[in-house]
């Protein structure tokens, strides 16, 4: 068995400007709208697996295209070439710590813009990898309500102050806790237990920050561990989920659909 994977067929590329910056926005479905930010290396055959099983769900899923060629399959000249592009381009700010990063800016104006064309209260983000961290800086805005950080790798964890940074600036991260003491805002955490990209000391600055807000789901991929995970495990919505009851990718991606489900029925 296989990770879940589709290729462009249903949806639709429109460009969308918002915080100076314009990239296409791939759209299909109907329902409470879902931001699915692609991971490294672009809006690739599992990323869009994922985002028919969103739409199947009953939502209405826009994918920024940030990077990397849509529909394009992952192969290691291709993923090296666009880590390496975005690593240098001032919208990510791939190694900056206590950093408002440009594309919070444009993921916040499609949020906006995502909420007013979709029905209830708000929308969701879901970020993944190198975009993991893009979600919860998007929940600054009030039309944010269900942030998904799905192994946000976002800075690069060279240093020990880049491996417990949350991935936004402290400026953003008051916003985010005000919004969560006040308001009720949620987010999950997604993460293998070995995945070194995503430090556990990530996490620990989430969860000291917002508490009983900040839902962590971490999956053992330890030496022998029950699943049989790699110790490179790290996707886990796209290429880790085998789709069978009981395994802990999957059930990981049920929750996240359910958390969007409450978070958005209004």
């Amino acid at each position: 068995m296989t990770a879940p994977e589709a290729d462009l067929t249903g949806w639709g590329a429109t460009p969308f400007t918002g915080g100076g910056y314009t990239h296409d926005v791939y759209q299909r479905g109907e329902g409470p709208g879902v931001i699915l930010i692609p991971e490294i290396p672009g809006i690739h055959p599992g990323v869009l697996g994922l985002g028919n099983h969103l739409v199947d769900n009953g939502f209405t899923v826009a994918m920024p295209s940030l990077f990397g060629e849509p529909g394009k399959a992952i192969a290691p000249g291709y993923t090296a070439s666009t880590i390496t592009r975005a690593c240098i381009a001032k919208e990510f700010a791939a190694f900056a710590t206590n950093k408002e990063r440009p594309v919070a800016l444009f993921l916040r104006a499609l949020a906006r813009d995502l909420n007013a064309r979709t029905p209830g209260p708000g929308v969701g983000v879901i970020g993944m990898c190198f975009t993991g961290g893009f979600a919860l800086a998007a929940a600054v805005d009030d039309a944010v309500l269900a942030p998904v950080l799905s192994q946000p790798s976002v800075p690069f964890p060279v240093t020990p102050a880049q491996r417990r940074d949350p991935g936004l600036s402290d400026a953003e991260m008051k916003i985010v806790v005000r919004r969560a003491e006040k308001d009720g805002l949620c987010a999950i955490g997604l993460r293998f237990t070995g995945d070194k990209a995503v430090p556990g000391e990530r996490f620990a600055t989430l969860r000291q920050r917002l508490g009983d807000a900040f839902e962590v789901i971490e999956i053992d991929s330890s030496p022998g561990n029950e699943h049989g995970f790699a110790r490179m495990a790290h996707s886990v919505l796209t290429d880790q989920v085998r789709e069978r009851d009981g395994h802990p990718a999957y059930e990981a991606r049920k929750r996240v659909v359910e958390f969007l489900t409450t978070r958005l029925s209004g």
